[in-house]
Protein backbone atom coordinates (compact mmCIF):
# COMPACT_ATOMS: atom_id res chain seq x y z
CA UNK A 1 0.00 0.00 0.00
CA UNK A 2 1.54 3.14 -0.70
CA UNK A 3 1.36 6.10 1.32
CA UNK A 4 0.31 9.81 1.14
CA UNK A 5 2.70 11.96 -1.44
CA UNK A 6 4.34 14.99 -0.19
CA UNK A 7 4.19 18.05 -2.24
CA UNK A 8 7.05 19.89 -3.48
CA UNK A 9 6.92 22.40 -1.25
CA UNK A 10 6.97 19.80 1.86
CA UNK A 11 9.93 17.41 0.77
CA UNK A 12 11.96 21.16 0.52
CA UNK A 13 11.12 21.65 3.93
CA UNK A 14 12.08 18.45 5.06
CA UNK A 15 15.04 18.82 3.08
CA UNK A 16 16.20 21.92 4.82
CA UNK A 17 15.27 20.56 8.43
CA UNK A 18 17.24 17.93 7.82
CA UNK A 19 20.20 19.45 6.39
CA UNK A 20 20.76 22.02 9.57
CA UNK A 21 20.09 19.53 11.83
CA UNK A 22 22.87 17.25 10.72
CA UNK A 23 25.05 19.48 10.08
CA UNK A 24 24.66 20.81 13.83
CA UNK A 25 24.48 17.39 14.85
CA UNK A 26 27.73 16.68 13.21
CA UNK A 27 29.17 19.45 13.90
CA UNK A 28 29.08 18.02 17.62
CA UNK A 29 30.62 15.00 16.51
CA UNK A 30 33.34 16.62 14.32
CA UNK A 31 34.57 18.89 17.27
CA UNK A 32 35.81 15.79 18.86
CA UNK A 33 38.20 14.20 15.82
CA UNK A 34 39.55 17.71 14.99
CA UNK A 35 40.29 18.45 18.79
CA UNK A 36 41.92 14.94 19.24
CA UNK A 37 43.97 15.59 16.31
CA UNK A 38 45.55 19.22 17.27
CA UNK A 39 44.97 19.74 21.74
CA UNK A 40 43.52 16.34 23.24
CA UNK A 41 47.12 14.33 22.94
CA UNK A 42 48.65 17.10 24.91
CA UNK A 43 45.91 18.04 27.79
CA UNK A 44 44.68 14.55 28.51
CA UNK A 45 47.35 12.72 27.76
CA UNK A 46 50.58 14.01 28.80
CA UNK A 47 52.28 11.35 29.99
CA UNK A 48 52.84 9.66 26.52
CA UNK A 49 55.02 10.42 24.20
CA UNK A 50 53.60 13.09 21.31
CA UNK A 51 53.02 9.93 18.63
CA UNK A 52 52.02 7.41 21.29
CA UNK A 53 49.62 9.91 22.70
CA UNK A 54 48.04 10.99 19.50
CA UNK A 55 47.64 7.16 19.13
CA UNK A 56 45.41 7.50 22.60
CA UNK A 57 44.05 10.46 21.32
CA UNK A 58 42.30 8.90 18.21
CA UNK A 59 41.44 5.82 20.67
CA UNK A 60 39.00 8.13 22.22
CA UNK A 61 37.46 9.00 19.54
CA UNK A 62 37.35 5.57 18.24
CA UNK A 63 35.35 4.94 21.01
CA UNK A 64 32.44 7.27 19.96
CA UNK A 65 32.49 5.08 16.73
CA UNK A 66 32.23 2.11 18.90
CA UNK A 67 29.16 3.50 20.52
CA UNK A 68 27.77 4.00 17.01
CA UNK A 69 25.98 0.61 16.82
CA UNK A 70 24.58 0.76 20.10
CA UNK A 71 22.88 4.01 19.37
CA UNK A 72 21.74 2.74 15.77
CA UNK A 73 19.75 -0.17 17.75
CA UNK A 74 18.42 1.43 20.10
CA UNK A 75 17.16 4.20 18.09
CA UNK A 76 16.22 2.07 14.87
CA UNK A 77 13.93 0.63 16.94
CA UNK A 78 12.18 3.42 18.12
CA UNK A 79 12.56 5.04 14.68
CA UNK A 80 10.93 2.00 12.96
CA UNK A 81 8.05 1.30 15.60
CA UNK A 82 7.43 5.24 16.55
CA UNK A 83 8.34 7.34 14.25
CA UNK A 84 11.25 9.10 12.73
CA UNK A 85 10.83 12.41 13.40
CA UNK A 86 10.80 12.09 17.68
CA UNK A 87 14.25 10.27 17.20
CA UNK A 88 16.14 13.15 15.70
CA UNK A 89 14.49 15.33 17.90
CA UNK A 90 15.80 13.27 21.12
CA UNK A 91 19.14 12.31 19.25
CA UNK A 92 20.05 16.03 18.65
CA UNK A 93 19.44 17.35 22.22
CA UNK A 94 21.77 14.35 23.66
CA UNK A 95 24.70 15.39 21.37
CA UNK A 96 24.22 18.82 22.52
CA UNK A 97 24.42 18.53 25.95
CA UNK A 98 27.78 15.84 25.50
CA UNK A 99 29.37 18.39 23.29
CA UNK A 100 28.52 21.09 25.92
CA UNK A 101 29.96 19.02 28.64
CA UNK A 102 33.43 18.73 26.72
CA UNK A 103 33.84 21.73 26.66
CA UNK A 104 33.49 22.49 30.31
CA UNK A 105 35.76 19.49 31.02
CA UNK A 106 38.93 19.57 33.56
CA UNK A 107 41.77 18.75 32.16
CA UNK A 108 44.48 15.83 33.14
CA UNK A 109 46.43 18.68 35.26
CA UNK A 110 43.46 19.26 37.10
CA UNK A 111 42.01 16.03 37.93
CA UNK A 112 44.44 13.28 36.69
CA UNK A 113 43.21 9.85 35.07
CA UNK A 114 39.65 10.93 35.98
CA UNK A 115 40.08 13.70 32.94
CA UNK A 116 40.72 11.00 30.15
CA UNK A 117 38.08 9.04 31.60
CA UNK A 118 34.97 11.52 31.76
CA UNK A 119 35.93 12.53 28.06
CA UNK A 120 35.79 8.87 27.03
CA UNK A 121 32.30 8.41 28.73
CA UNK A 122 31.28 11.64 26.85
CA UNK A 123 32.95 10.83 23.76
CA UNK A 124 30.56 7.64 23.90
CA UNK A 125 26.95 9.41 24.60
CA UNK A 126 28.02 11.31 21.41
CA UNK A 127 28.52 8.32 19.52
CA UNK A 128 25.15 6.76 20.47
CA UNK A 129 23.76 10.00 19.67
CA UNK A 130 25.33 10.42 16.50
CA UNK A 131 24.26 6.70 15.55
CA UNK A 132 20.89 7.13 15.70
CA UNK A 133 20.56 10.24 14.24
CA UNK A 134 22.28 9.69 10.48
CA UNK A 135 19.58 6.99 9.25
CA UNK A 136 16.55 8.71 11.04
CA UNK A 137 18.39 12.09 9.32
CA UNK A 138 18.07 10.50 5.40
CA UNK A 139 14.79 8.78 5.72
CA UNK A 140 12.90 11.86 6.98
CA UNK A 141 14.21 12.93 3.24
CA UNK A 142 14.23 9.57 1.42
CA UNK A 143 10.54 8.63 2.30
CA UNK A 144 9.30 11.96 1.06
CA UNK A 145 11.11 12.73 -2.38
CA UNK A 146 9.77 11.62 -5.45
CA UNK A 147 11.37 8.38 -6.31
CA UNK A 148 12.73 9.61 -9.85
CA UNK A 149 14.36 12.49 -7.90
CA UNK A 150 15.29 10.36 -4.52
CA UNK A 151 18.38 10.70 -5.08
CA UNK A 152 18.95 14.76 -5.20
CA UNK A 153 16.69 15.02 -2.37
CA UNK A 154 17.71 13.08 -0.10
CA UNK A 155 21.51 13.87 -0.68
CA UNK A 156 21.13 17.31 0.97
CA UNK A 157 21.01 15.49 4.43
CA UNK A 158 24.81 14.51 3.12
CA UNK A 159 25.24 17.74 2.83
CA UNK A 160 24.55 18.74 6.64
CA UNK A 161 27.49 15.87 7.39
CA UNK A 162 29.79 18.19 5.38
CA UNK A 163 28.43 21.35 6.41
CA UNK A 164 29.29 20.13 9.98
CA UNK A 165 33.17 19.26 9.18
CA UNK A 166 33.03 22.88 8.00
CA UNK A 167 31.48 24.73 10.81
CA UNK A 168 33.63 22.66 13.29
CA UNK A 169 36.45 23.48 11.63
CA UNK A 170 36.46 26.84 10.97
CA UNK A 171 35.51 27.30 14.39
CA UNK A 172 38.92 26.42 15.58
CA UNK A 173 40.47 28.30 12.92
CA UNK A 174 38.68 31.44 14.03
CA UNK A 175 39.72 30.12 17.40
CA UNK A 176 43.14 29.85 16.82
CA UNK A 177 43.93 33.43 14.31
CA UNK A 178 42.66 35.05 17.52
CA UNK A 179 44.27 33.22 20.05
CA UNK A 180 47.95 32.64 21.18
CA UNK A 181 49.36 29.31 20.91
CA UNK A 182 49.16 28.77 24.56
CA UNK A 183 45.83 30.48 25.39
CA UNK A 184 44.54 28.37 22.56
CA UNK A 185 45.72 25.03 25.00
CA UNK A 186 44.66 26.98 27.78
CA UNK A 187 41.25 27.66 27.18
CA UNK A 188 40.21 28.74 23.69
CA UNK A 189 40.15 24.72 22.31
CA UNK A 190 36.91 25.00 24.67
CA UNK A 191 34.93 27.43 22.92
CA UNK A 192 33.42 25.94 19.70
CA UNK A 193 32.06 22.85 21.80
CA UNK A 194 30.75 25.33 24.70
CA UNK A 195 28.97 27.45 21.22
CA UNK A 196 27.46 24.05 20.54
CA UNK A 197 24.64 24.41 22.96
CA UNK A 198 23.25 27.56 21.27
CA UNK A 199 23.63 25.52 17.42
CA UNK A 200 22.18 22.35 19.22
CA UNK A 201 18.45 24.82 20.54
CA UNK A 202 18.67 26.25 17.08
CA UNK A 203 18.71 22.85 15.75
CA UNK A 204 15.86 21.98 17.24
CA UNK A 205 13.56 24.67 16.11
CA UNK A 206 14.04 23.83 12.90
CA UNK A 207 13.65 20.51 13.23
CA UNK A 208 10.30 19.93 15.36
CA UNK A 209 8.96 21.77 12.38
CA UNK A 210 9.17 19.38 9.79
CA UNK A 211 6.26 16.59 9.36
CA UNK A 212 7.09 12.46 10.11
CA UNK A 213 7.12 10.68 6.68
CA UNK A 214 4.40 8.62 4.98
CA UNK A 215 5.99 5.41 5.41
CA UNK A 216 6.73 6.12 9.41
CA UNK A 217 3.19 7.27 9.93
CA UNK A 218 1.83 4.04 8.33
CA UNK A 219 4.18 1.80 10.46
CA UNK A 220 3.12 3.54 13.46
CA UNK A 221 -0.15 2.95 12.74
CA UNK A 222 0.01 -0.62 12.00
CA UNK A 223 -0.87 -3.62 13.91
CA UNK A 224 1.66 -5.53 12.34
CA UNK A 225 4.85 -3.66 13.12
CA UNK A 226 8.08 -5.46 13.90
CA UNK A 227 8.34 -6.09 17.43
CA UNK A 228 12.14 -6.14 17.38
CA UNK A 229 12.79 -4.46 14.32
CA UNK A 230 16.84 -5.24 14.62
CA UNK A 231 16.44 -9.00 15.09
CA UNK A 232 14.33 -9.07 12.20
CA UNK A 233 16.29 -7.01 9.87
CA UNK A 234 19.25 -9.57 10.65
CA UNK A 235 16.66 -12.57 10.08
CA UNK A 236 15.06 -11.51 6.82
CA UNK A 237 17.55 -8.75 4.47
CA UNK A 238 21.07 -9.93 6.06
CA UNK A 239 22.83 -9.49 2.36
CA UNK A 240 20.91 -5.87 2.16
CA UNK A 241 23.09 -5.36 5.47
CA UNK A 242 26.52 -6.69 4.42
CA UNK A 243 25.78 -4.56 1.06
CA UNK A 244 25.22 -1.79 3.44
CA UNK A 245 28.28 -2.42 5.73
CA UNK A 246 30.65 -3.33 2.67
CA UNK A 247 29.92 -0.07 1.01
CA UNK A 248 30.79 2.33 3.59
CA UNK A 249 34.06 0.75 4.38
CA UNK A 250 35.85 2.98 1.59
CA UNK A 251 33.47 5.81 2.31
CA UNK A 252 33.85 6.40 6.02
CA UNK A 253 37.38 5.04 6.19
CA UNK A 254 39.06 7.46 4.00
CA UNK A 255 37.38 10.46 4.83
CA UNK A 256 38.51 10.37 8.35
CA UNK A 257 42.15 9.70 7.22
CA UNK A 258 41.57 12.83 5.00
CA UNK A 259 39.84 14.47 7.75
CA UNK A 260 41.36 13.84 10.71
CA UNK A 261 44.69 12.16 9.85
CA UNK A 262 46.15 14.20 7.57
CA UNK A 263 46.53 16.87 10.59
CA UNK A 264 48.58 14.99 12.29
CA UNK A 265 50.77 13.47 9.36
CA UNK A 266 51.39 17.32 8.09
CA UNK A 267 52.10 17.64 11.96
CA UNK A 268 54.64 14.92 11.62
CA UNK A 269 56.38 15.75 8.07
CA UNK A 270 56.32 19.64 9.05
CA UNK A 271 53.64 20.73 7.06
CA UNK A 272 51.49 23.77 8.35
CA UNK A 273 48.48 22.02 9.97
CA UNK A 274 46.59 25.52 8.95
CA UNK A 275 47.51 24.90 5.85
CA UNK A 276 45.75 21.29 5.44
CA UNK A 277 42.99 22.00 7.76
CA UNK A 278 42.40 25.09 5.09
CA UNK A 279 42.22 22.54 2.14
CA UNK A 280 40.03 20.11 3.94
CA UNK A 281 37.54 23.02 4.59
CA UNK A 282 37.50 24.30 1.00
CA UNK A 283 37.48 20.33 0.13
CA UNK A 284 34.49 20.03 2.40
CA UNK A 285 32.47 23.15 1.47
CA UNK A 286 32.71 22.46 -2.33
CA UNK A 287 31.77 18.55 -1.54
CA UNK A 288 28.83 19.44 0.56
CA UNK A 289 27.10 21.37 -2.70
CA UNK A 290 28.23 18.50 -4.66
CA UNK A 291 26.65 15.63 -2.97
CA UNK A 292 23.44 16.38 -4.58
CA UNK A 293 24.40 16.60 -7.89
CA UNK A 294 26.17 13.46 -7.45
CA UNK A 295 22.62 11.91 -6.04
CA UNK A 296 21.20 13.67 -9.00
CA UNK A 297 23.25 11.42 -11.48
CA UNK A 298 22.49 8.43 -9.31
CA UNK A 299 19.01 9.31 -10.57
CA UNK A 300 19.88 9.39 -14.16
CA UNK A 301 22.10 6.59 -14.25
CA UNK A 302 21.81 4.77 -11.45
CA UNK A 303 23.22 4.21 -7.67
CA UNK A 304 25.51 1.69 -8.84
CA UNK A 305 27.71 3.14 -11.31
CA UNK A 306 27.93 6.25 -8.99
CA UNK A 307 29.08 4.46 -6.18
CA UNK A 308 31.85 2.35 -7.69
CA UNK A 309 33.02 5.31 -9.89
CA UNK A 310 33.97 6.74 -6.43
CA UNK A 311 35.42 3.65 -4.80
CA UNK A 312 37.38 3.19 -7.59
CA UNK A 313 38.76 6.60 -7.89
CA UNK A 314 39.59 6.75 -4.22
CA UNK A 315 41.85 3.77 -4.92
CA UNK A 316 43.63 5.07 -7.65
CA UNK A 317 44.49 8.30 -5.52
CA UNK A 318 45.49 6.67 -2.55
CA UNK A 319 49.38 7.14 -3.28
CA UNK A 320 49.01 10.40 -5.38
CA UNK A 321 46.88 11.68 -1.97
CA UNK A 322 50.01 11.09 -0.11
CA UNK A 323 52.66 12.02 -2.26
CA UNK A 324 51.12 15.51 -2.94
CA UNK A 325 51.29 16.29 1.02
CA UNK A 326 54.78 14.73 1.19
CA UNK A 327 55.62 17.88 -2.22
CA UNK A 328 54.94 21.06 0.90
CA UNK A 329 53.58 22.56 -2.41
CA UNK A 330 50.19 24.25 -1.58
CA UNK A 331 48.65 24.10 -4.44
CA UNK A 332 49.30 20.61 -4.55
CA UNK A 333 48.13 20.13 -1.22
CA UNK A 334 44.67 21.93 -2.38
CA UNK A 335 44.56 19.68 -5.45
CA UNK A 336 45.23 16.42 -3.59
CA UNK A 337 42.83 17.43 -0.57
CA UNK A 338 39.59 18.62 -3.76
CA UNK A 339 39.66 15.39 -5.53
CA UNK A 340 40.34 13.44 -2.30
CA UNK A 341 37.06 14.91 -0.79
CA UNK A 342 34.70 15.90 -3.98
CA UNK A 343 35.09 13.32 -6.21
CA UNK A 344 36.22 10.23 -4.56
CA UNK A 345 34.21 10.73 -1.21
CA UNK A 346 31.58 12.94 -2.60
CA UNK A 347 30.68 10.04 -5.40
CA UNK A 348 30.26 7.64 -2.73
CA UNK A 349 28.11 9.97 0.29
CA UNK A 350 26.31 11.48 -2.21
CA UNK A 351 24.81 8.30 -3.50
CA UNK A 352 24.51 6.75 -0.18
CA UNK A 353 21.23 7.84 1.33
CA UNK A 354 18.89 6.75 -1.89
CA UNK A 355 21.17 3.66 -2.23
CA UNK A 356 20.84 2.71 1.39
CA UNK A 357 17.12 3.58 1.96
CA UNK A 358 16.22 1.02 -1.14
CA UNK A 359 18.05 -2.02 0.03
CA UNK A 360 15.28 -2.26 2.88
CA UNK A 361 12.00 -2.44 3.59
CA UNK A 362 9.96 -0.14 5.00
CA UNK A 363 8.82 -1.63 8.30
CA UNK A 364 12.69 -2.44 9.54
CA UNK A 365 14.51 0.37 7.11
CA UNK A 366 15.49 2.65 10.22
CA UNK A 367 17.40 -0.25 11.46
CA UNK A 368 18.70 -1.90 8.76
CA UNK A 369 20.05 1.16 7.62
CA UNK A 370 21.46 2.60 11.11
CA UNK A 371 22.79 -1.04 11.33
CA UNK A 372 24.68 -1.10 8.25
CA UNK A 373 25.65 2.12 8.75
CA UNK A 374 27.27 2.38 12.02
CA UNK A 375 28.90 -1.30 12.46
CA UNK A 376 30.90 -0.04 9.40
CA UNK A 377 31.82 3.19 11.34
CA UNK A 378 33.41 1.21 13.54
CA UNK A 379 35.68 -0.69 11.84
CA UNK A 380 36.42 1.91 8.96
CA UNK A 381 35.88 5.23 10.50
CA UNK A 382 36.77 4.76 14.06
CA UNK A 383 40.10 2.67 13.51
CA UNK A 384 41.32 4.03 10.07
CA UNK A 385 43.29 7.28 11.93
CA UNK A 386 44.75 4.39 14.50
CA UNK A 387 45.61 2.17 11.89
CA UNK A 388 47.10 5.27 9.27
CA UNK A 389 48.88 6.14 12.89
CA UNK A 390 50.36 3.13 13.52
CA UNK A 391 51.63 2.23 9.77
CA UNK A 392 53.04 5.49 9.65
CA UNK A 393 55.29 4.82 13.04
CA UNK A 394 56.49 1.46 11.76
CA UNK A 395 57.39 2.45 8.61
CA UNK A 396 58.10 6.19 8.32
CA UNK A 397 56.66 6.53 5.26
CA UNK A 398 53.05 7.01 3.69
CA UNK A 399 53.02 3.86 1.65
CA UNK A 400 51.49 1.52 3.95
CA UNK A 401 48.46 3.87 3.98
CA UNK A 402 48.08 3.94 0.61
CA UNK A 403 47.66 0.30 0.51
CA UNK A 404 45.48 0.25 3.25
CA UNK A 405 43.15 2.98 1.90
CA UNK A 406 43.65 0.54 -1.62
CA UNK A 407 42.29 -2.66 0.68
CA UNK A 408 39.76 -0.65 1.73
CA UNK A 409 38.51 0.63 -1.62
CA UNK A 410 38.80 -3.23 -2.57
CA UNK A 411 35.85 -3.76 0.24
CA UNK A 412 33.87 -1.56 -1.41
CA UNK A 413 34.00 -2.56 -4.54
CA UNK A 414 32.88 -5.92 -3.52
CA UNK A 415 30.31 -4.83 -1.83
CA UNK A 416 28.42 -2.52 -4.22
CA UNK A 417 29.42 -5.03 -7.34
CA UNK A 418 27.20 -7.51 -5.38
CA UNK A 419 24.32 -5.12 -5.03
CA UNK A 420 20.81 -5.04 -7.18
CA UNK A 421 20.40 -1.67 -8.86
CA UNK A 422 18.04 0.28 -6.54
CA UNK A 423 17.06 3.53 -8.40
CA UNK A 424 13.89 4.63 -8.34
CA UNK A 425 12.72 1.44 -6.00
CA UNK A 426 9.04 1.68 -4.58
CA UNK A 427 9.79 2.25 -0.86
CA UNK A 428 5.89 2.56 -0.04
CA UNK A 429 5.47 -0.85 0.03
CA UNK A 430 5.21 -1.52 3.21
CA UNK A 431 4.29 -5.13 3.26
CA UNK A 432 6.58 -6.84 5.98
CA UNK A 433 9.18 -9.49 4.59
CA UNK A 434 7.41 -12.19 6.54
CA UNK A 435 4.60 -11.69 5.06
CA UNK A 436 6.00 -12.06 1.11
CA UNK A 437 9.17 -13.98 2.23
CA UNK A 438 12.54 -12.88 2.20
CA UNK A 439 13.18 -9.07 0.58
CA UNK A 440 14.74 -8.95 -2.78
CA UNK A 441 14.99 -5.94 -4.52
CA UNK A 442 14.52 -7.34 -7.72
CA UNK A 443 13.57 -5.39 -11.05
CA UNK A 444 9.75 -6.49 -10.14
CA UNK A 445 9.91 -4.32 -7.64
CA UNK A 446 11.40 -1.27 -9.23
CA UNK A 447 9.03 1.13 -11.19
CA UNK A 448 11.02 3.24 -13.97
Amino acid sequence: MAGPKRTRSEVRTAAIASLVGSALEWYDFFLYGTAAALVFNTLFFPNFDPLVGTIAAFGTNAAGFLARPLGGVIFGHFGDRVGRKSMLVITLMIMGVATFLIGVLPTYAAIGIWAPALLIGLRIIQGIAVGGEWGGGVLIVSEQAPAHRRGFYSAWSQTGVGLGFVLSASAYSLVQAFTTPESFLAWGWRIPFIAGIVLTAVGLLIRLRVMETPAARQQAASPKKAKLPVLEVIRTQPKSILITFGARIAENGALYIFLTFSLAYAAKIGLSTGLVLTAVVTGMLVESFAMPLWGALSDRIGRRPVYLGGAIAMIAWAYPFFAMLDSREPVLVFVAMFVAVVICHGAMIGTQPAFFTELFDSRVRYSGVALGHELASVVAGGFSPIIATALFAWAGMSWPISLFMVGMGLITVIAVAAAPETNATDIDDTDSPSEIGDYDPTPERISR
